[in-house]
């Protein structure tokens, strides 16, 4: 049968446990998962994890499904969240999708995960690979609830349509405000030379200009907590700054574990209108922040647009490192020494 209701709830936390979603059933976890993947999965195997009853975990890879090896470490990933169980999904109607779902069910019982239940979401209804019973499981399947989703909803989760989706949030803006930030980033340069100029004391090499930095990272989250939005000439200094060696990491240890939209917002609205020469530093500004909310589908994305901008930037290839490896969010990270 299918992953039924129970006393025990099982609490969906989209890789962080202070944002807690409860689930009773195997319906309630595929009304669920889109708002823990962060959008609507399409052609996708998901593996949500459970760890006495939270779901502390979250993973979606693409189809068609991946090598056998790519199976394994997966489940590698999977079994390093210290989780009780899984539940396997597969959405789509794609022929490669059934051995898809199966191989991932096989690799994680190899690597010793107990695999819950397995489903298959499409076209707004679901179906159970482990449940024989037509009374449970019906040829027809059965439709999924959107209200059972309402905890997610509460809370301020947002299931967006697509991948796609998700990508434009990190997507350079373009037309007026392209031009404005263009204008922007030339005085930035210019306020940067001027900043060097006066800091020739070869004791004091570069604290003008890293103190700088850090004052534009506390006057940035100033206004982020307000609910406010940086200026042009404020968002292109921080991109310029956040090159300066001793102002990310500084920015980054200011990141703490757990939801903070504002932060979000801050950064995702700075990656998209700083000059893609300096666009790496919000990107990975935003990753960790995401990453450190437990929001993996984001930090993903913003990642990846960090090393198409800068495939060489440092925090970028480590971040990119830490989300392959499926390390968890609430994990302690340095990732710059301090200066």
């Amino acid at each position: 049968m299918a992953l039924a209701d129970g006393p025990a709830a099982a609490k969906l936390a989209a890789m962080t446990p202070d944002c807690s979603i409860t689930a009773r059933s195997s319906a309630a976890i595929v009304a669920a998962t889109p708002y823990v993947i962060g959008f609507h999965p399409t052609d996708s195997v998901v593996v949500i994890g459970l760890a006495n009853g939270m779901i502390t975990f979250g993973m979606r890879c693409d189809l068609p499904s991946p090598a056998d090896d790519d199976d394994a470490g997966i489940a590698g990933i999977v079994l390093r969240q210290r989780l009780t169980h899984a539940v396997v999904l597969g959405y789509g109607r794609s022929e490669e999708l059934p051995l898809a779902v199966a191989r991932m069910c096989a690799a994680l019982d190899r690597a010793g995960v107990l695999v819950a239940d397995a489903v298959r979401v499409a076209e707004g209804r679901w179906w159970s690979y482990c449940c024989t019973d037509r009374a449970c499981c019906p040829p027809e399947g059965r439709p999924i609830d959107p209200g059972l989703a309402a905890p997610a909803v509460y809370q301020g989760r947002v299931a967006l349509p697509d991948r796609k989706a998700l990508v434009a949030r990190v997507a350079p803006v373009r037309g007026a405000a392209r031009k404005q930030m263009t204008a922007a980033t030339e005085r930035a340069r210019d306020r940067l030379t001027d900043l060097r100029a006066n800091d020739l004391d070869a004791v004091r090499s570069g604290g003008w200009v890293r103190r700088a930095g850090r004052r534009a990272i506390r006057e940035a989250e100033v206004t982020g907590r307000a609910g406010a939005v940086p200026t042009a000439d404020e968002v292109a200094w921080l991109g310029v700054v956040l090159m300066e060696k001793g102002v990310l990491g500084y920015a980054l240890d200011r990141t703490e574990h757990g939801k903070q939209d504002w932060r979000i917002a801050l950064w995702a609205d700075a990656v998209r209108r700083v000059d893609r020469a300096y666009a790496a530093g919000p990107a990975c500004l935003l990753a960790f922040a995401a990453w450190r909310s437990g929001d993996g589908a984001l930090a993903r994305v913003a990642i990846d647009r960090a090393l198409r901008d800068d495939p060489e930037h440092h925090t970028a290839v480590l971040l990119d490192d830490l989300l392959r490896a499926g390390v968890p969010p609430d994990a302690l990270v340095r990732l710059a020494p301090p200066a």
